[in-house]
């Protein structure tokens, strides 16, 4: 089959990389793609591209044992954009990806978000934490994310005129969003906000600049940030991530807020299935006394 371009990695990353910059798609999005085809294009190398190569590059990456399910459909995604793009601008005469599908993936969480205990021994921490800018910020990064639920990448997004600290709101633009939306924020978030932009001396420009770029109004980027929660956590014994203080946050919030419409209100999910899969993880949690019970009358 002849496409009309090379897909070796020497050239195709170039090529690919071309292509992700033409897509009506976020600039984060577009960096993903640049990152991720390169695994498609390592995989073609030295292989001939045939109506079946998609189909075996799935075949591959679910037979890959280090990988996540969801990790793998990220992949899988980016590898699919490439050649339907190629498809339609006439370079493969077929659509390489017809009929293959995604890998099932369990909509039930793997891993759990922070627990009280140990939002209790991290607080504790950070309220013994020398005053400097670098904690200032780390403490109000915390506060976004397990007080307000924002993801990483919305609170990177901030921008200083983003914050109204008097009427205690933000204008967060959210996951696959153009426009941004208010939110309410909590007391303690208004506070830790106030402190970092003193200590910092942020007036204007992103919330959180990176210290170690030119120009100024470079951001910090989410790896920066999964680093420094990383280094927090890591630290004090906490096996958590990141988006754990995302699943920290909701699960806090469903039990004050029965009905789900109102929590997706405030956690800005596009729908109610994610919000369910966190309840039913709550409720069983919940339940594992009842569950214990029910064989304690066995010793091995």
């Amino acid at each position: 089959m002849s496409t009309g371009l090379t897909l070796a990695p020497s050239e195709g990353l170039n090529q690919a990389a071309a292509i992700f910059d033409q897509l009506d798609v976020a600039a984060g999005t577009r960096e993903e793609y640049k990152w991720r085809i390169a695994a498609f294009l390592t995989f073609l190398d030295e292989r001939p591209l045939t109506s079946d190569s998609y189909l075996e590059y799935k075949r591959y990456l679910q037979a890959r044992g280090d990988l996540a399910v969801s990790t793998k459909n990220k992949y899988l995604i980016t590898a699919r954009i490439l050649l339907k793009e190629l498809h339609r601008r006439g370079y493969l005469p077929v659509d390489l990806t017809a009929n293959v599908r995604q890998l099932q993936q369990s909509k039930k969480h793997k891993r759990d978000g922070l627990n009280d205990q140990e939002m209790a021994e991290l607080t504790a921490w950070l309220r013994q934490l020398e005053s400097t800018p670098a904690n200032a910020r780390l403490k109000a990064i915390i506060c976004l994310l397990a007080l307000q639920g924002l993801r990483q990448v919305e609170a990177c997004r901030l921008d200083v005129a983003d914050l109204d600290l008097v009427a205690k709101t933000a204008l967060v633009r959210g996951k696959g969003r153009d426009d941004k939306e208010a939110i309410d924020l909590q007391p303690q978030t208004v506070t830790a906000l106030k402190e970092y932009l003193k200590a910092a001396h942020v007036a204007d420009g992103p919330l959180f600049p990176s210290w170690h770029h030119n120009p100024r109004y470079t951001r910090l980027t989410t790896r920066a940030v999964r680093l420094l929660i990383r280094q927090a956590l890591d630290g004090l014994g906490i096996d958590k991530t990141t988006h754990g203080f995302r699943h920290y946050f909701i699960t806090k919030l469903l039990p004050a807020y029965p009905d789900l419409l109102e929590v997706r209100q405030i956690t800005r999910h596009s729908g109610l299935e994610m919000l369910r899969a966190y309840d039913d993880r709550r409720k069983q949690r919940e339940d594992l006394p009842r569950f214990y019970g029910v064989f304690e009358e066995v010793s091995l």
